[in-house]
């Protein structure tokens, strides 16, 4: 008969013995990650900077264990990161999803910024802090962080810096639904440029965020008729800001359910640029969508996935980055539901949303809507439930939130 208090005894011994090796383990572990983190101050140049990053992100398991040790290491006094460390730090956060600890190494870096009084990196900080409060949707606190800038004094290029800081402020007061402030604070800057362009086209972009579409057309059209008349500008200059204003008030023609003014604006587009796929996609999707030429429709979204595929080949994509738009295979999945030819479209939805840039509102509730015509009930209905939680990026996505209850509903009667 076996000593039961021996071979518990044994127990104990191997147990602690597995413990403390797990600890020392992980106490190296630790040592090592706050080595790594500690060399990010060393690092200088644009060039480095931007590898840095891009590695980095590619290992994102262990860069989200760094990420973690330095949060807690930067809240040391003093904390022990220099600017580039810091920018670095909330660079990988945020393209990580890790929002929050971009935000905190975003603010560290701002202050490091300031402290040494960059206008370079004070400006490089805010451009990638404002864009993170605005994912956020965090409107009110990149307001005030706009409008400390503006009352900044550090040196004359700043303070040419800062009617680009004004117009991120605008844009903010917007998305608040400050909207009188915001027309105000335009209108004034369109006064100061006079017979400019840039300003105006500020101007349409508000109108449209208050959901004045007219009003935002007839900016966005005085826009390109001011591009035209600017001789400062070189041409090549001038076709692009054309080219995105034109492409911008497509969108609005579409929230106006105005769609021939949409496809012209897009089909100007494509003359000057046939193998552009955004352009093609879009054509395709606003068509279909509306149940307008779906044949033309789908030759259009299938070029933009073939002509996607040949620019992937013409630049260094990494292997996992080699993938079709998920975008563009939802518009293939939506113009062939709309031909009726549920098993592909099914196909290519399926195939959207396992990129993460397809897990989008309307993609998931486009695959719902596939799974009803194809009978698979439980399916849709779990897809609807699941998108109700998403966040949503924009006022259509509102819009088809509400949509997609009354859908829910009717299903689970």
């Amino acid at each position: 008969m076996l000593d039961s208090r021996r071979l518990v005894g044994g127990f104990i011994a191997i147990f602690v013995a597995v413990l403390f090796a797990n600890v020392a383990a992980a106490a190296d572990d630790e040592a090592d990650l706050k080595e790594k983190a500690l060399k990010l101050n060393s690092i200088t140049g644009d060039d480095t900077v931007a590898g840095t990053i891009k590695e980095m992100v590619k290992d994102a398991e262990n860069s989200k264990k760094l990420l973690k040790l330095a949060a807690t290491m930067a809240q040391q006094k003093p904390q022990p990161f220099q600017y580039n460390a810091t920018y670095i730090l909330a660079r990988v956060a945020r393209d990580l999803k890790e929002l929050d600890t971009a935000n905190t190494f975003f603010t560290i870096s701002a202050q490091l910024a300031l402290n040494v009084r960059s206008t370079k990196k004070l400006l490089e900080t805010f451009d990638g802090r404002i864009s993170l409060l605005y994912e956020m949707k965090k409107f009110d606190e990149a307001e005030k962080i706009c409008q400390e800038l503006l009352d900044l004094e550090i040196d004359p290029k700043f303070a040419e810096a800062k009617l680009f800081v004004l117009e991120q402020m605008i844009q903010f007061k917007a998305k608040q639904g400050k909207i009188e402030e915001a027309t105000r604070l335009t209108e004034n800057l369109i006064k100061l440029d006079e017979g400019g362009w840039y300003f105006v086209r500020l101007k349409a972009w508000v109108l449209h965020e208050a959901g004045k579409y007219k009003e935002s057309v007839d900016a966005y059209l005085d826009t390109i008729k001011l591009l035209g008349e600017n001789k400062r500008m070189k041409a090549d200059e001038k076709e692009r800001w054309e080219e995105r204003t034109r492409y911008i008030l497509s969108s609005v023609f579409v929230d106006m359910n105005e769609i021939d003014k949409a496809a012209e604006q897009l089909q100007m587009l494509l003359k000057k640029k046939p193998d552009y796929p955004t352009y093609n996609n879009d054509l395709g999707y606003i068509w279909a969508d509306h149940d307008m030429k779906l044949e033309e429709s789908e030759k259009l979204i299938r070029k933009a996935i073939d002509d996607d595929r040949k620019q992937r080949k013409t630049v260094s994509v990494p292997p996992e980055e080699d993938k079709d738009n998920a975008a563009y295979l939802d518009s293939l999945g939506w113009v062939l539901f709309k031909k009726k030819q549920y098993p592909e479209a099914k196909k290519h939805l399926l195939e959207a949303v396992k990129d993460k840039d397809g897990q989008h509102i309307e993609i998931f509730d486009h695959l719902a809507d596939v799974h009803m015509a194809l009978g698979e009930k439980s399916e849709a209905i779990a897809i609807w439930k699941k998108t109700l939680d998403l966040e949503p990026a924009n006022k259509r996505d509102l819009k088809r939130l509400d949509e997609i209850r009354k859908k829910l509903k009717a299903a689970q009667k």
